[in-house]
């Protein structure tokens, strides 16, 4: 999910200056090897005696809780570092990507901020340094987290970001009231038709909304990728997302996107956003809902059961895939911290930390071979899934797949062709030249 609750995380440098680098906006902003940090060590207060900031969206809901459980794990690891954990509240100038733009640009850097890692990093091009040997190399995480995730952490020859977890992307949830009441079994849904038959049944035995749904552009966008993984299969979605894509695969996912959106989804659909429609999951007003797992963070925290209120299964058509998502902090190279934010992302890495913050937001660790005491049963299987899946497609929607320029233009086809009305050839043009 996006790193801010109530709003999806958007492009960095949108409204600001289109797809040119931070570097050229700065004039002088250097990529650097870690600054003055020496070896990252830290010794027995994790610093120098500066104070660690580190920017982040995680201001509501679950990711409050999850933020809150891991910089108070990080206190009581560093007692003595001086840490000021900075929640950037959504809406206009203050959100997190508008206020990490300006800060890089303005020479004011923060220690820390919290981002996609992948494709996403791209934008960040002359603003980042290399945290390998100080971070990654002495904190042994190359061999302890997950392979995707060390190789979405790597940028411009070295590393300049540490996961700190993974949602997963093609799981579709719903309501168990609700689908026991239309006589629907959601563990037989094995593939789109059946999904629509589900849905048709739902309209049609309840008063629920079949499939809670925001029409916002990023929202469009994971439930398109999810669905030509569906449909058309893992192989025609890495070809799209590399530039290769087959338009009739690509029309035919509007196609059946379209079938869904234009007969099952909420009224208010236009005018609500995903935290919205959740709540009717919740409250037993829809039945089903495509989402990050970060949705499963909110049933958590409302103390509802899994199994019991609420269920999950993939999203038909992609069982045995995980869809990957990666949570990370990134390292500004200009650090007004290096000592400080070294020891803070090496223990970003570690266990304690993953598990800190993992089971309150709906997400799992990176780190493999982490215990799962801590984490519900939902959490469970998802990590078991994590490690047993057959393919692990990267995220569309999410800065892994696609470079912010890219996103940010099949974001907008979506917003002007596809957000209903649903025009399935203007939007497949779009996505063909946006890809």
């Amino acid at each position: 999910m996006p790193n801010n609750d109530s709003l999806p995380r958007r492009t960095v440098l949108r409204g600001v200056a289109g797809t040119t680098s931070i570097l050229a906006l700065s004039g002088c902003l250097t990529g650097g090897d870690g600054g003055d940090g020496g070896d990252g060590g830290g010794g027995g207060n994790g610093g120098s005696g500066n104070t660690l900031e580190v920017l982040h969206g995680w201001t509501g809901g679950d990711g409050a809780e999850a933020a809150d459980a891991l910089f108070s794990a990080l206190q009581e690891e560093y007692p003595d570092m001086d840490v000021n954990a900075n929640p950037i509240g959504g809406g206009g100038n203050q959100n997190l990507d508008q206020t990490v733009a300006n800060r890089l640009q303005s020479n004011d850097p923060p220690s820390s901020f919290a981002g996609w890692p992948g494709a996403n990093l791209q934008q960040y091009e002359g603003a980042l340094g290399d945290i390998e040997a100080d971070v990654w190399d002495e904190a042994g995480l190359k061999d302890a987290h997950a392979q995707e995730a060390v190789e979405a952490c790597q940028f411009d020859g070295g590393f300049s970001a540490v996961p700190i977890g993974s949602h997963r992307m093609n799981d579709l949830f719903y309501n168990v009231e609700v689908v026991e009441q239309a006589g629907v079994d959601p563990s037989s849904l094995g593939d789109i038709d059946a999904l629509i038959d589900a849905l048709d049944t739902v309209n049609s035995e309840t008063d629920a909304t079949p499939l809670a749904f925001a029409l916002e552009p990023w929202g469009i966008l994971q439930t398109w990728a999810v669905t030509m993984l569906g449909t058309q299969g893992f192989d025609a979605y890495t070809s799209f997302i590399e530039g290769e894509g087959d338009e009739e695969a690509v029309r035919s996912t509007f196609q059946t996107l379209e079938e869904i959106l234009g007969n099952y989804i909420n009224n208010d659909a236009a005018s609500v956003d995903f935290t919205e429609v959740n709540q009717d999951i919740m409250s037993g007003d829809a039945a089903f809902i495509h989402q990050g797992n970060w949705v499963a963070g909110a049933y958590i925290n409302e103390g509802l059961e899994y199994d019991t209120d609420w269920g999950a299964v993939r999203y038909p058509g992609t069982e045995g895939m995980y869809g990957l998502h990666i949570d990370s902090f990134i390292y500004p190279g200009e650090n007004p911290s290096p000592e400080e934010t070294a020891a803070f992302l090496r223990f970003v890495g570690g266990e304690q930390a993953q598990v800190a913050f993992n089971q309150y937001k709906g997400s799992i660790p990176t780190r493999q071979e982490v215990s799962t005491d801590e984490f519900n049963a939902y959490l469970t299987e998802t990590i078991e899934d994590f490690s047993n899946a057959s393919e692990k497609p990267p995220t569309l929607a999410h800065g892994l797949a696609v470079d912010q320029s890219t996103q940010s233009d099949l974001e907008g086809v979506l917003n002007d062709t596809f957000a209903d009305p649903y025009d399935v050839d203007a939007a497949t043009t779009g996505f063909m030249d946006a890809v």
